[in-house]
Protein backbone atom coordinates (compact mmCIF):
# COMPACT_ATOMS: atom_id res chain seq x y z
CA UNK A 1 0.00 0.00 0.00
CA UNK A 2 0.92 3.30 -0.63
CA UNK A 3 2.78 5.44 2.08
CA UNK A 4 -0.22 8.14 2.13
CA UNK A 5 -2.65 5.46 2.41
CA UNK A 6 -0.91 4.03 5.24
CA UNK A 7 -0.89 7.37 6.89
CA UNK A 8 -4.45 8.18 5.86
CA UNK A 9 -5.12 4.94 7.81
CA UNK A 10 -3.06 5.96 11.16
CA UNK A 11 -4.65 9.26 10.69
CA UNK A 12 -8.21 8.00 10.97
CA UNK A 13 -6.95 4.99 13.50
CA UNK A 14 -5.87 7.97 15.56
CA UNK A 15 -8.77 10.44 15.05
CA UNK A 16 -11.38 7.61 16.65
CA UNK A 17 -8.76 6.88 19.57
CA UNK A 18 -9.03 10.53 20.46
CA UNK A 19 -12.44 10.81 19.96
CA UNK A 20 -13.25 8.08 22.22
CA UNK A 21 -10.61 9.34 24.72
CA UNK A 22 -8.57 5.36 24.72
CA UNK A 23 -5.53 7.03 23.07
CA UNK A 24 -2.89 5.51 25.21
CA UNK A 25 -4.98 2.33 25.83
CA UNK A 26 -6.18 1.81 22.09
CA UNK A 27 -2.11 2.72 21.08
CA UNK A 28 -0.62 0.02 23.30
CA UNK A 29 -2.67 -2.93 22.16
CA UNK A 30 -2.45 -2.06 18.51
CA UNK A 31 1.10 -2.12 19.00
CA UNK A 32 0.69 -5.55 21.40
CA UNK A 33 -1.28 -6.90 18.34
CA UNK A 34 0.59 -5.77 15.24
CA UNK A 35 4.05 -7.40 17.10
CA UNK A 36 2.12 -10.64 17.67
CA UNK A 37 1.06 -10.47 14.28
CA UNK A 38 4.83 -10.17 12.52
CA UNK A 39 5.81 -12.62 14.88
CA UNK A 40 3.22 -15.43 14.05
CA UNK A 41 3.00 -16.64 10.48
CA UNK A 42 -0.25 -18.33 11.02
CA UNK A 43 -1.87 -15.26 12.40
CA UNK A 44 -0.40 -13.46 9.51
CA UNK A 45 -1.54 -16.00 6.63
CA UNK A 46 -5.19 -15.57 8.44
CA UNK A 47 -5.81 -12.17 8.06
CA UNK A 48 -4.25 -11.52 4.78
CA UNK A 49 -5.44 -15.07 2.91
CA UNK A 50 -7.89 -13.02 0.27
CA UNK A 51 -9.28 -16.22 0.03
CA UNK A 52 -10.87 -16.27 3.46
CA UNK A 53 -13.84 -14.22 3.37
CA UNK A 54 -14.05 -10.15 4.62
CA UNK A 55 -16.43 -11.87 7.25
CA UNK A 56 -14.31 -14.74 8.58
CA UNK A 57 -11.22 -12.57 8.62
CA UNK A 58 -12.73 -9.69 11.04
CA UNK A 59 -14.37 -12.81 12.68
CA UNK A 60 -10.96 -14.22 13.53
CA UNK A 61 -10.06 -10.70 14.80
CA UNK A 62 -13.13 -10.47 17.36
CA UNK A 63 -12.02 -14.27 18.71
CA UNK A 64 -8.47 -13.23 19.15
CA UNK A 65 -9.30 -9.78 20.83
CA UNK A 66 -12.66 -10.23 22.02
CA UNK A 67 -12.36 -9.63 26.16
CA UNK A 68 -8.54 -9.02 25.63
CA UNK A 69 -8.96 -5.86 24.84
CA UNK A 70 -11.03 -2.17 24.25
CA UNK A 71 -13.61 -2.48 21.39
CA UNK A 72 -12.43 0.21 20.03
CA UNK A 73 -8.80 -2.11 19.12
CA UNK A 74 -10.89 -4.87 18.07
CA UNK A 75 -13.15 -2.62 15.76
CA UNK A 76 -10.28 -1.05 14.52
CA UNK A 77 -8.38 -4.14 13.89
CA UNK A 78 -11.19 -5.35 11.89
CA UNK A 79 -12.23 -2.04 10.11
CA UNK A 80 -8.13 -2.53 8.70
CA UNK A 81 -8.37 -6.95 8.10
CA UNK A 82 -11.92 -6.51 6.64
CA UNK A 83 -11.11 -3.85 4.22
CA UNK A 84 -8.18 -6.52 2.71
CA UNK A 85 -5.40 -3.97 4.34
CA UNK A 86 -3.78 -7.02 6.84
CA UNK A 87 -0.77 -6.98 5.14
CA UNK A 88 -0.11 -3.00 6.25
CA UNK A 89 -1.22 -3.41 9.99
CA UNK A 90 2.38 -3.65 11.20
CA UNK A 91 3.19 -0.37 9.11
CA UNK A 92 -0.23 1.36 9.99
CA UNK A 93 -0.38 0.85 13.31
CA UNK A 94 3.41 1.80 13.75
CA UNK A 95 2.55 5.62 12.02
CA UNK A 96 -0.44 5.60 14.47
CA UNK A 97 2.36 5.32 17.73
CA UNK A 98 4.49 8.09 16.33
CA UNK A 99 1.71 10.20 15.55
CA UNK A 100 0.17 9.45 19.32
CA UNK A 101 4.16 10.09 20.70
CA UNK A 102 3.92 13.09 18.51
CA UNK A 103 1.24 14.28 19.97
CA UNK A 104 2.72 13.86 23.68
CA UNK A 105 5.58 15.40 22.41
CA UNK A 106 7.53 12.14 22.77
CA UNK A 107 10.26 10.15 20.77
CA UNK A 108 9.34 6.47 20.14
CA UNK A 109 11.94 4.07 21.02
CA UNK A 110 10.88 0.07 20.62
CA UNK A 111 12.61 -1.98 23.00
CA UNK A 112 13.42 -5.57 22.51
CA UNK A 113 14.28 -8.11 25.52
CA UNK A 114 14.03 -12.12 25.45
CA UNK A 115 12.27 -11.38 29.07
CA UNK A 116 9.72 -8.75 29.75
CA UNK A 117 10.83 -6.04 31.46
CA UNK A 118 9.42 -4.86 35.09
CA UNK A 119 7.74 -1.74 35.27
CA UNK A 120 10.77 -0.09 37.41
CA UNK A 121 13.60 -1.76 34.69
CA UNK A 122 11.50 0.29 32.28
CA UNK A 123 11.36 2.88 34.28
CA UNK A 124 15.55 3.05 34.24
CA UNK A 125 15.71 2.30 30.58
CA UNK A 126 13.50 5.01 29.54
CA UNK A 127 15.58 7.31 31.58
CA UNK A 128 18.72 6.09 30.28
CA UNK A 129 17.95 6.55 27.02
CA UNK A 130 16.26 9.71 27.42
CA UNK A 131 19.91 10.97 28.59
CA UNK A 132 21.35 9.54 25.77
CA UNK A 133 19.16 10.97 23.26
CA UNK A 134 18.24 14.63 24.79
CA UNK A 135 14.37 13.20 24.26
CA UNK A 136 11.58 12.60 26.19
CA UNK A 137 10.88 8.74 25.21
CA UNK A 138 7.59 6.76 24.68
CA UNK A 139 9.17 3.36 25.72
CA UNK A 140 7.56 0.21 24.02
CA UNK A 141 8.50 -2.91 25.08
CA UNK A 142 8.84 -6.20 22.53
CA UNK A 143 9.57 -9.82 24.45
CA UNK A 144 11.88 -11.43 21.24
CA UNK A 145 13.57 -14.67 22.54
CA UNK A 146 15.96 -14.29 19.37
CA UNK A 147 17.48 -11.80 21.74
CA UNK A 148 18.92 -14.20 24.31
CA UNK A 149 20.33 -11.94 26.40
CA UNK A 150 20.81 -7.77 27.00
CA UNK A 151 18.79 -5.00 25.30
CA UNK A 152 18.02 -3.76 21.22
CA UNK A 153 16.86 -0.25 21.44
CA UNK A 154 15.49 1.45 18.20
CA UNK A 155 14.48 5.30 18.31
CA UNK A 156 13.55 6.19 14.60
CA UNK A 157 16.91 5.38 12.60
CA UNK A 158 19.57 4.89 15.66
CA UNK A 159 19.75 1.20 16.45
CA UNK A 160 21.00 0.97 20.51
CA UNK A 161 22.42 -2.84 20.43
CA UNK A 162 23.41 -3.85 23.97
CA UNK A 163 22.74 -7.97 23.43
CA UNK A 164 25.63 -11.07 24.77
CA UNK A 165 25.35 -11.71 20.62
CA UNK A 166 26.75 -8.32 20.06
CA UNK A 167 29.34 -8.47 22.86
CA UNK A 168 30.52 -11.42 22.01
CA UNK A 169 30.81 -10.69 18.23
CA UNK A 170 32.96 -7.37 19.53
CA UNK A 171 34.90 -10.06 21.55
CA UNK A 172 35.72 -11.68 18.69
CA UNK A 173 37.05 -9.00 16.12
CA UNK A 174 39.21 -8.06 19.47
CA UNK A 175 41.37 -11.08 19.51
Amino acid sequence: MSDARIQGYARALFEIACAEGTLDEVEDELFRFARSYESSDELRNALTDDQVPAEKRQAIVEDLLGGKATSTTTQLVSVVVGSGRGRDLPAIVDQLVERAAGSKFLTVAEVRTAVALSDDQQARLRAALENATGTSISLKAVVDPTVIGGVVATIGDTVIDDTVRTRIDQLKSRL
